[in-house]
């Protein structure tokens, strides 16, 4: 396709083009962006197109730019209708002890059980296995899982005080 032929097939379709967009997504903005980025793609590929087929070399060029600006718009997120208080929160936690509890109580009660038994009750291993009826491993395992639930639950410690 020369030169010629393509400023007369942006004559002849770029409002066709520009509608069909429009009719798409509602917003004359973006369809104006995906009617110039079609444009753009057909003149860099203007050598291996035939004008006979710039009509349809046009339309598909359109749908699946605009197909990709969908997809990209769909994980951006309009910070202008974001209701703030959603995101923002008024809560401070002055009491370390009120935090470490709620952390405790969405624990599972066999974990629950034993890391009281081991961290606020001070009982060895083997002590916290007779009294659970678990095995010594079993202990081990589900205090470390505990551990690591709260860890992961409470996160840095400077962020809290």
């Amino acid at each position: 396709m020369t030169v010629k032929e393509y400023n007369n097939s942006v004559e002849q379709y770029s409002d066709n083009i520009y509608r069909f967009v429009l009719k798409n997504i509602k917003d004359t903005e973006k369809a104006k962006d995906i009617v110039q980025d079609t444009f753009e793609k057909v003149w860099k590929n203007h050598a291996d197109i035939s004008y006979a087929k710039v009509k349809s070399y046009l339309f598909s060029t359109a749908y699946h730019t605009l197909i990709d600006s969908i997809r990209r718009e769909k994980y951006k997120a309009e910070w202008d209708k974001a209701d703030e208080n959603k995101y923002y929160s008024n809560e401070s936690y002055s009491d370390l002890n009120e935090v470490l509890h709620q952390a405790l109580d969405r624990l599972p009660p066999d974990q629950k059980n034993v890391i009281l038994l081991r961290d606020y009750e001070g009982y060895s291993y083997q002590e916290i296995s007779e009294i659970t009826g678990l095995t010594e491993s079993q202990v081990k395992v589900y205090i470390f899982r505990g551990r690591q639930f709260l860890k992961n639950y409470i996160g840095k410690i400077e962020v809290l005080v």
